[in-house]
């Protein structure tokens, strides 16, 4: 039987990086994943999905090439090779974390982990192997999430989820998208792109209900008119049958077929296999693990971090949270989870948001003021021929501390990094104001809108006079 300090399972975007920060403070440290390095994000989520999107938002850009003075006549894509970049970029990133984790001495073992005892784990490591016993001073959870399916979905090839899609080497000439959520939406995006006729049907009365209305609003009509996506809300997919000549639904009263139906129903999380019970834990009531603001479960020498313990399913939070469990676990002073958090959005066009919206302040009481800027009226914008969308600053209305931002435009997942570190600082509207940004960039609006919500805009209209 195998001793380690700290034992950590699963290998994603929060468990890796426990294992690295771990070691690097002197633990001996196993880690324990049962499919590839790197987790969802890395080998079916985020990186597969935002290099088929690079691709194909290329491609729409060279079909527009036109507007620029350019010309692009006839052009054309390969699917199968953008899959097969897209593999590749997914392999060397995925040797990366190998080289990462051995040159910090962690031991990495391939197997199914589950809980003997407390600080006992087993991990079985398939037909034909030996079982390993581990025995753990702290262990950290990092399972994830993986995709919902539910039952009433029919079971064909036909019908597949985000990580079944990411599989396909040929594209359907069209296709129904269940769920108009973050990942509904940016698959539909990128289907349209490519030419691929896709219909969003969303059970809520919009897309995407976690961000505020305008900039739902924005999204939703760039998506109808300019990708020429329909958006069916407020409506149930029913009745659906599936076979080899495509697959059908009833939304409302109108009959639905495509070539294929992509389910993005959200995500659930992965504890099925890890034998929780022997180690004095259970799911709360929504499947997921409960934890306190440094990461302990109600078990002391049990961590868990990332999508299997709910809140934003997010890979960089999930970093974050394995970095602080790390760190806590190893007996370093304790510290908290971060609190502002990015979101960041890659549709088209794209959208980020930290901190607190318009919509969350409202159903908090909170007094609120903002300001906005059009990417319309900014010089990089129009220069590289992408005028849409805007910036949006909340802050407080008495002290004009930045509470919140949100973008949706150009490159809007790159410039709120900017407004995560204003926020997080603790800043001003004044103060964002006043910091010089280079000129021509995207990065201006956030200055330029901070001008606006402290009454002073240089470049869009003054506020009016009170008569």
């Amino acid at each position: 039987m195998a001793a380690f300090d700290i034992v950590v399972i699963g290998a994603g975007p929060g468990g890796y990086p426990a294992a690295i920060r771990a070691a690097q403070l002197g633990a001996s440290v196993a880690l324990v994943e049962r499919e590839e390095l790197g987790g969802t994000c890395l080998n079916w989520g985020c990186i597969p999905t935002k290099t088929l999107i690079a691709s194909s938002e290329l491609f729409a850009r060279i079909k527009s090439a036109g507007t620029m003075g350019l010309r692009a006549d006839n052009a054309s894509f390969d699917y199968g090779a953008m899959a097969d970049r897209k593999d590749q970029v997914v392999q060397k990133l995925r040797n990366g974390v190998k080289q990462l984790l051995k040159a910090n001495g962690v031991t990495v073992l391939q197997g199914t982990a589950s809980f003997q005892g407390r600080n006992r784990i087993e991990v079985d490591r398939g037909a034909g192997s030996e079982a390993s016993l581990l025995t753990a001073g702290k262990t950290i959870i990092a399972t994830g999430a993986t995709s919902a399916m539910p039952g009433f979905l029919p079971r064909h090839e036909r019908v597949v989820e985000s990580r079944g899609f990411l599989g396909l080497r040929d594209l359907p000439a069209s296709a129904l998208v269940l769920g108009g959520g973050i990942i509904g939406c940016e698959f539909a995006c990128m289907l349209a792109q490519l030419g691929v006729q896709v219909t969003v049907v969303e059970l809520l009365e919009d897309i995407i209900a976690v961000v505020d209305p305008d900039v739902r609003r924005e999204l939703r009509r760039h998506m109808e008119k300019s990708l020429g996506i329909r958006i069916l809300t407020g409506v149930t997919l029913e009745d659906i049958t599936a076979d080899d000549r495509g697959v059908r639904g009833r939304a409302g009263q109108e009959m639905l077929e495509a070539e294929l139906l992509l389910v993005a129903l959200g995500r659930k999380p992965v504890t099925q296999s890890l034998k929780l019970e022997n180690a004095g834990l259970a799911p709360n009531e929504r499947g997921f693990l409960s934890v306190d603001a440094y990461g302990r479960t109600n078990v002391a020498t049990i961590y868990a971090i990332g999508d299997v313990i709910g809140g934003p399913l997010l890979a960089h939070v999930a970093t974050s949270q394995g970095l602080v469990a790390a760190e806590n676990a190893c007996g370093r002073y304790l510290h908290k989870n971060e609190t502002v958090i990015p979101n960041c959005i890659f549709t088209t066009p794209e959208i980020g948001t930290v901190g607190l919206g318009e919509q969350e302040a409202q159903q908090q009481g909170r007094k609120i003021k903002t300001g906005k800027y059009l990417f319309g009226a900014l010089g990089k914008a129009l220069a590289i021929g992408e005028p849409f969308g805007f910036v949006k600053w909340v802050a407080d209305a008495e002290t004009n501390q930045l509470l919140g931002a949100h973008a949706v435009g150009p490159h809007a997942t790159d410039i709120i990094a900017e407004a995560a570190v204003a926020i997080r600082a603790e800043l001003t509207a004044a103060d964002l104001a006043h910091t010089i940004h280079a000129h021509p960039t995207l990065a201006e609006a956030w200055m330029e809108a901070a001008h606006a919500l402290i009454g002073e805009p240089i470049h869009s209209a003054p506020p009016r006079k009170a008569s």
